[in-house]
């Protein structure tokens, strides 16, 4: 189941994604600068791109993160290979009027000036993941147990329209399901119940009847990705997006990185209730749901994220891969014994109980030696890799993000739901402010209990 331009202290970013439109290869760039208060600021700047000839396809203005009283705008033009030289002569004019200017590419090399991928600036940016998945939801390969159903190709296809039109924002959509799917799901819940409360972590088995009496959870009835969704983010600050099929490993950890995860609301054919080949509604709600309502877990899922954000596709694969090792097939200690966490682990019935049967390797877990681990996708993995804690996974991969080379460090904003890109001394002091202010409710706090003990 593998699954800021100003007159004055200019700093401009450009971020690039590419997308087929109308089979021409079109090139959005994000252009981020701040303006001075002054008339007509933002009108030269606009008379720059226009000249040009840079299709805009959408502006937004904000109140400055660096300068009080600024004003930051966000602008969106297409571009294909064909002008690219027109973007290229565009910038150029404004790295002459004193812009710093930072390119982020599409992610393919395709851009000679691009040095990081596009990454989305704040969540409904995510919606553009909703139009290239790797590969549909309702196509299925020739060995697929529904491959030959009619019936089910055509049930598949309706779901999967759900996550195609769903953007963020919006309720998501509930799914009527049929008997024959809940009866699906009914047999594969109770096995992995059973199961679970021998050999999952103590916190999934902590979590699970929470979502029993919360979220609608049992063996008579599906949940619905909205409940769940709410339940969720008033726990952690997670949701969950519905998903047409298999996204990149960069469109699905660029997602955690907003405490965003994306998933399957169909289900597995009824002749095969304890196989799948791909991720379906089983696999994320019964294996990947129940640990993103714990915090530390949340936090570590969020590390990987972030350090997703603007990295390269060699850095992508490294972070995929502790992906896997961790939150798919992820174990961790538990007094003497050693427990699943991971999702894989977790909706598998036959390697639940042989992880911790004493066949595989086990290793303390390390992302610079997980990283570069290669691993089965077809049969039972032959080595774990063991967290002392969620806590200190998530410390280790903030470490390890850090060996990452990225030319600006990124803050995830949970009021705004945007990342801050922290690439001027303004909003250095501006976050450090921030946290002076946290240190001092903080130091205010532990007064208080001091007081009372």
């Amino acid at each position: 189941q593998k699954r800021s331009l100003s007159f004055v202290l200019p700093s401009t970013l450009a971020i690039s994604f590419t997308s087929i439109h109308n089979k021409v290869t079109m090139t959005r760039t994000c252009v981020m600068f701040t303006i001075k208060d002054k008339t007509g600021a933002l009108q030269d700047y606009l008379a720059t791109i226009k000249k040009h000839n840079v299709n805009m396809t959408r502006i937004e203005s904000r109140p400055s993160k660096n300068v009080a009283f600024d004003y930051d705008f966000y602008l969106d033009f297409e571009t294909t290979p064909e002008n690219e030289s027109q973007v290229e002569s565009m910038l150029s004019e404004i790295r002459d009027s004193g812009a710093v200017v930072t390119r982020i590419g599409d992610g393919d090399g395709a851009s000679k000036t691009a040095n990081l991928a596009w990454f989305p600036r704040k969540i409904s940016d995510l919606d553009e993941f909703a139009v290239k998945p790797m590969d549909f939801g309702e196509d299925l390969s020739t060995d697929h147990p529904g491959f030959t159903d009619p019936v089910y190709r055509v049930r598949r296809a309706e779901i999967v329209r759900i996550a195609q039109t769903y953007r963020h924002g919006q309720p998501i959509p509930r799914v009527e399901y049929t008997q024959t799917e809940t009866e699906t799901w009914g047999n594969v819940y109770r096995k992995l119940r059973e199961l679970s409360n021998k050999f999952a972590c103590r916190q999934y088995r902590y979590i699970f009847p929470l979502l029993e009496q919360n979220c609608g959870y049992s063996d008579k009835n599906i949940p619905q990705q909205e409940d769940i969704s709410r339940f969720l983010k008033e726990c952690t600050g997670f949701t969950l997006r519905p998903v047409q099929g298999l996204l990149s490993s960069r469109d699905f950890l660029n997602g955690l990185a907003f405490r965003v995860f994306h998933a399957t609301q169909y289900i597995r054919h009824h002749t095969s209730p304890l196989y799948t080949p791909e991720p379906d509604c089983c696999h994320e709600l019964l294996g990947h749901v129940p640990l993103f309502a714990d915090p530390d877990f949340a936090d570590f899922s969020q590390e990987i994220g972030l350090a997703s954000l603007g990295a390269s596709d060699e850095d992508i694969e490294k972070l995929s891969t502790c992906y896997w090792f961790t939150v798919e097939f992820g174990m961790c200690k538990e007094g003497d014994s050693v427990k699943a966490y991971g999702a894989g682990l977790l909706s598998s019935f036959g390697e639940l109980e042989y992880c911790v049967s004493g066949k595989p390797q086990l290793r303390p877990f390390d992302p610079m030696e997980a990283c570069r681990t290669k691993y089965p996708i077809t049969e039972y993995q032959p080595l774990y890799f063991v967290a002392d804690s969620f806590q200190s996974s998530k410390e280790k991969m903030r470490h390890f993000a850090e060996t990452m080379d990225r030319p600006f460090s990124l803050r995830y904003n949970p009021y705004t739901q945007s990342i801050d890109i922290l690439d001027t001394r303004d909003k250095l002091v501006s976050l450090a402010n921030n946290i002076k202010s946290q240190a001092s409710s903080l130091a205010s706090a532990l007064q208080k209990i001091t007081t009372l003990d």
